[in-house]
């Protein structure tokens, strides 16, 4: 069902420093991101048998790694805006209305109507104005582009600009610079919607040198743009989105991702997917161990540990036996509470 769109004014905060555009605000103040935990898991190691670190991107103030591109992308394109349109699934419409906020500009969030509402509750409280427009994101990308040509609107995509994916790169900085020139992982494991977050990864991995190290992209079945246009080779637009994990539910991957996957770069990647259910498992088995809730998208990653996926991997000699420290990056989790977890484990009956 269609939802009227609500206004709430955000209060006028100080301009900040896009942490890459060099440009200062009035008065200076944090960048939009924050340099993130690094976490070694001593229950995930064990599974793995080398140790895995866990890129900690939910615990960003909008709650995933999509505030990196955004932030960086409006800090150089949005300064003089009338506002921004963004379209998207959940996270990277938080990252926009968290970014608006602080640059004081206003916000206008599409969402298709498979988002869950304590996402659009989220929206709301940081001041967005929020429309429901269609099934799946596709169709709240279409009213986002109308709206941005209508209104002279900055249109902020969700995953698919080099700009988001200089941002998404600063993650892969981070990590090499946490963890010192001595270690350099065996593999980087995440997750895959439009292929904002490969596109980031793949250029961070490029920036420290670390060209060598493989990158283990998951989807899960039926939301799965990315591993369709492998298999095909070309790019592919699903039918639709069936999978629960909607905060992948882009039903054609990004150009650039394709071509990194074609050989368009240095790094090797390697599509794998998993089920709703053990994307929903491994949600609650970090819940268990790690002692933290993050959304299903992000449970697509987390599988390949959980799952055994790696160990099979390795078994195939498409990630060696002996594996150096293997990077997992928990990308977000803006779009789960427990009620919401409680009506995954009933749909999906685990």
């Amino acid at each position: 069902m269609s939802r009227e769109p609500l206004v709430f004014e955000a209060e006028p905060e100080v301009a900040v420093t896009c942490p890459f555009s060099g440009d200062v605000g009035p008065t200076m103040a944090e960048p939009f991101h924050l340099n993130t935990p690094l976490l070694e898991s001593a229950t995930m190691s064990r599974r793995v048998g080398t140790t895995v670190y866990l890129k900690m991107e939910n615990s960003q103030p909008s709650g995933s790694f999509k505030i990196r591109g955004i932030g960086h992308l409006c800090g150089q394109l949005a300064k003089q805006s009338r506002g921004i349109v963004c379209s998207s699934g959940g996270n990277a419409g938080m990252a926009a209305a968290y970014v608006a906020k602080k640059m004081d500009l206003a916000a206008t969030i599409v969402v298709p109507s498979s988002t869950p509402p304590l996402v659009i509750h989220r929206l709301l409280d940081q001041g967005a104005v929020v429309k429901t427009v269609g099934k799946v994101w596709d169709d709240a990308d279409a009213e986002a582009l109308r709206l941005a040509a209508k209104e002279n609107l900055t249109y902020v995509p969700p995953f698919d600009h080099p700009l988001l994916w200089q941002g998404h790169a600063s993650l892969i900085s981070e990590v090499a610079s946490s963890l010192g020139p001595a270690v350099k992982p065996g593999g980087v494991v995440l997750s895959v919607g439009g292929g904002g977050l490969l596109c980031g990864v793949v250029q961070g991995l490029k920036v420290v040198g670390w060209t060598d190290v493989p990158v283990v992209a998951v989807e899960t079945v039926g939301a799965d743009c990315f591993n369709a246009a492998v298999k095909a080779g070309r790019i592919v637009t699903l039918d639709d989105i069936t999978s629960e994990a909607k905060c992948l539910g882009a039903k054609t991957v990004c150009q650039k991702a394709f071509e990194y996957s074609q050989g368009d770069s240095e790094v090797t990647i390697i599509s794998e997917l998993v089920t709703d259910q053990q994307a929903l498992q491994a949600v609650e088995t970090f819940l268990d161990e790690e002692r933290v809730l993050v959304e299903m998208a992000c449970g697509a990653a987390l599988a390949a540990v959980y799952s055994g996926l790696i160990g099979r991997l390795q078994d195939q000699g498409r990630l060696p036996n002996s594996l150096a420290p293997l990077l997992v990056i928990v990308c977000g989790g803006s779009s789960i509470d427990m009620n919401q977890l409680k009506y995954l484990k009933e749909k999906l009956q685990t």
